[in-house]
């Protein structure tokens, strides 16, 4: 018998997470907070949906989660209705940017009702995720890792383990540490060479031929060039969170991060100058402002 799969968070990372399982020929049931986005989302690829995350769990084998924070992924299973209450014997699989912490105690929560946990958050672009390449980083107890590898591998390019349950959650957080610092490095780098009077296309074509050059770099080149002509793939407040985390994660462990403290305060001005909803890359026309004389 095919492993049931419930789905939720179908934001723009989970809608074609989803939509890969399906095509894997898993059995798929859905939910979302906002109800309409499951329902559209189930009629173009063939899935379920489930109207509260209880029945969800209820209806599946393994559940994954896409949500946006500690609080939305705390609420999502742990609210009346939750996740948690159909717990026994399930495998949860959250895939979202959380905190250790948060992802330890989830686990505790759950395992205290009969279901398990791994984290298994992922590394990627939105088209990654359309075309199952993301990279996955799970934490996890080896058998849970060893059942929820199938589900995995069926939106991905490559599943590494990290090590016990929360490890996964910290190797994304170091990851996207290093991203954001990239982004913010890019758009000091393409400010500089444009006042120089170096075009940004031709400077970005050196750039991205050059030894600095990373695959981040190649499939944002649009939002990059064009941010305004390209839809958001990935928030400025959601960078914003993640250094916060990565700060967090850098004073629990009692290391410097110099670099990671400039990149959040960069993006905290970014923030409160209203860019916030936009994408990331929008810290480049930013830079590009704060250069000017006053």
């Amino acid at each position: 018998m095919a492993t049931r799969i419930g789905f939720a968070g179908l934001g723009r990372m989970g809608a074609p997470m989803a939509a890969r399982l399906a095509g894997a020929g898993f059995p798929l049931t859905l939910w979302n907070r906002t109800a309409a986005t499951a329902r559209d989302l189930a009629r173009e690829i063939g899935a379920a949906v489930a109207a509260t995350p209880v029945a969800l769990a209820g209806a599946s084998d393994v559940v994954v989660t896409m949500v946006a924070d500690d609080e939305a992924s705390r609420a999502l299973h742990l609210d009346p209705g939750g996740l948690a209450e159909a717990a026994e014997g399930r495998l949860f699989v959250s895939m979202a940017t959380l905190s250790p912490d948060h992802v330890r105690a989830l686990g505790a929560a759950l395992a205290a009702r009969g279901g398990a946990l791994i984290d298994a958050p992922v590394s990627g672009s939105v088209d990654a995720a359309r075309a199952g390449a993301l990279a996955v980083m799970t934490g996890g107890a080896p058998q849970d890792v060893a059942r929820a590898r199938p589900v995995l591998q069926a939106m991905s390019r490559v599943v590494l383990e990290t090590g016990p349950l929360g490890t996964g959650a910290t190797m994304k957080i170091v990851v996207n540490s290093l991203i954001h610092g990239l982004n913010q490095t890019l758009a000091e780098a393409l400010t500089l060479a444009e006042s120089a009077g170096i075009a940004t296309r031709d400077a970005f074509a050196v750039i991205e031929h050059s030894a600095a050059a990373a695959p981040m770099l190649g499939y944002r080149k649009p939002l990059y060039l064009e941010p305004q002509a390209h839809p958001v793939t990935f928030a400025l407040d959601l960078a914003l969170k993640d250094m916060g985390l990565a700060l967090a994660l850098a004073e629990a462990g009692g290391v410097a991060t110099p670099q990671a403290r400039v990149t959040r305060a960069v993006l905290e001005e970014a923030s409160a100058a209203g860019l916030g909803g936009e994408d990331m890359a929008a810290i480049v026309p930013f830079m590009r402002r704060l250069g000017r004389p006053s």
